[in-house]
C-alpha cells in the first residue's frame, strides 16, 4: 500500500514523518510549534508539502494528531487546551492548502491506535492506553476498532472521577484522575513526602540544592531507587491501578499499555498498579485479568498512529 504522513502537534514541537503500512517511519521532521494560530497552519502545511514531493507519488493521505476534542468525522477540533483552537475546521483547510485527502484526530487516540497496531497492543482485539505525561491521556480500542464516541469526543480516561471534592482539575471540576495519576501529580506528591521527613529527607535535600523538584529530578531519584521519590512513584501507580479497575468493569480490555515520560520507571510503576487493580476489580477471581504493560513506540507514537489512521480513513471510504 502507499505510504501515508502523520503530523503530531504538540505543545512545543511539531513533528511529521512518512510512515509505511507496516507502521515503520521513512522519514521524518521536526520543528518548533509556532504560538501564532495562523503560522502553526502555515508550519503544518509546509511540512506537508515537503514530505509529500520528497516522497513523490506514493502518499495515500495526511494524518494530523493533536490535543483536543476532535468531531467524529475526524474534521473540525471543538477544542484545543493549547492552542486558540474553538470549532475550528483544520481538516478543511489543511485539505484546501494541500489538495490531498487530510483527517484529524486526539493525540492519544493517535498513540493509542499506534502501539495497538504497531506496538506493545497488538495481538490483543480489547485494549486501554493510559499516558502519564504532564497530564493523563486515554484511548480505547474495543474490537479492533478505536472508540470515539457519539460526538468523537470519548476516551478522555483522564477526566475520570476519582475522588469526589478531590483536587481542582483544569478541565473545571474536581477530583480527575489526571490530579493523581500525572506527572504534575507525581512532583505533588514527591513535594508533600519531602515536607514529611523520615524517608523523604533526601528528596528535601535535593529539592533545596536545586531549588525545586522537576520531573527529571524525580525521574533520576526513581531510577537510583530513592525510597522517598519510589514512594511517591507507589502512590502515584495505587491511583492508576486503582482507575483501572474501574475502567475494566467498563470495558473489560485484554490490556492495560502505559505510556508517556512516567513510564519509563517500567515495573516500578506497573507493580503498585496491579496490586491496587487486584485490590479493586469486582468480582475478582471469577473475572479474568488483563495485562499491564509499558508501551513500545514512545515518541514516534503520535505520527506513525497519525498516519495510520488517515490510512484507515482511506481504505474505509474508497
Amino acid at each position: 500500500m502507499a505510504h501515508a504522513i502523520g503530523i503530531d502537534i504538540g505543545g512545543t514541537k511539531i513533528a511529521g514523518a512518512v510512515v509505511d503500512d507496516l507502521g515503520r517511519i521513512v522519514r521524518q521532521e521536526r520543528v518548533p510549534t509556532p504560538a501564532d494560530t495562523s503560522a502553526l497552519e502555515d508550519a503544518v502545511v509546509t511540512m506537508i508539502d515537503a514530505l509529500r514531493e520528497a516522497e513523490g507519488e506514493e502518499i495515500s493521505a495526511v494524518g494530523v494528531a493533536a490535543a483536543g476534542f476532535i468531531d467524529a468525522a475526524q474534521s473540525t477540533v471543538y477544542y484545543a487546551p493549547n492552542i486558540d483552537w474553538r470549532n475550528e475546521p483544520f481538516r478543511a483547510k489543511l485539505e484546501a492548502r494541500t489538495g490531498g485527502t487530510v483527517v484529524v484526530d486526539n493525540d492519544a487516540n493517535a498513540a493509542g491506535w499506534a502501539e495497538f497496531r504497531f506496538g506493545a497492543g497488538r495481538m490483543v482485539s480489547d485494549m486501554v492506553m493510559l499516558t502519564i505525561g504532564t497530564g493523563v491521556g486515554g484511548a480505547i480500542v474495543a474490537g479492533d476498532r478505536l472508540f470515539r464516541g457519539g460526538f468523537g469526543a470519548g476516551a478522555e480516561l483522564g477526566h475520570l472521577r476519582l475522588v469526589p471534592g478531590g483536587h481542582a482539575c483544569g478541565c473545571g471540576q474536581y477530583g480527575c484522575l489526571e490530579q493523581y495519576g500525572s506527572g504534575r501529580a507525581l512532583l505533588r506528591m514527591a513535594n508533600e513526602i519531602a515536607d514529611a521527613g523520615g524517608i523523604g529527607q533526601h528528596l528535601a535535600r535535593v529539592r533545596a540544592e536545586h531549588g525545586a523538584l522537576d520531573g527529571a529530578l524525580v525521574g533520576a531519584l526513581i531510577e537510583q531507587q530513592d525510597p522517598g521519590a519510589v514512594a511517591a512513584l507507589r502512590q502515584l501507580g495505587r491511583w492508576l491501578g486503582e482507575a483501572s479497575a474501574s475502567l475494566s468493569a467498563v470495558l473489560d480490555p485484554q490490556r492495560f499499555v502505559f505510556g508517556g515520560g512516567v513510564s519509563v520507571a517500567g515495573e516500578l510503576l506497573l507493580e503498585p498498579i496491579r496490586e491496587a487493580y487486584a485490590e479493586h476489580l469486582p468480582a475478582r477471581g471469577y473475572h479474568p485479568e488483563p495485562d499491564f504493560v509499558i508501551a513500545e513506540l514512545v515518541n514516534d507514537a503520535g505520527v506513525v498512529g497519525a498516519a495510520d489512521l488517515a490510512r484507515v480513513w482511506v481504505a474505509e471510504h474508497a
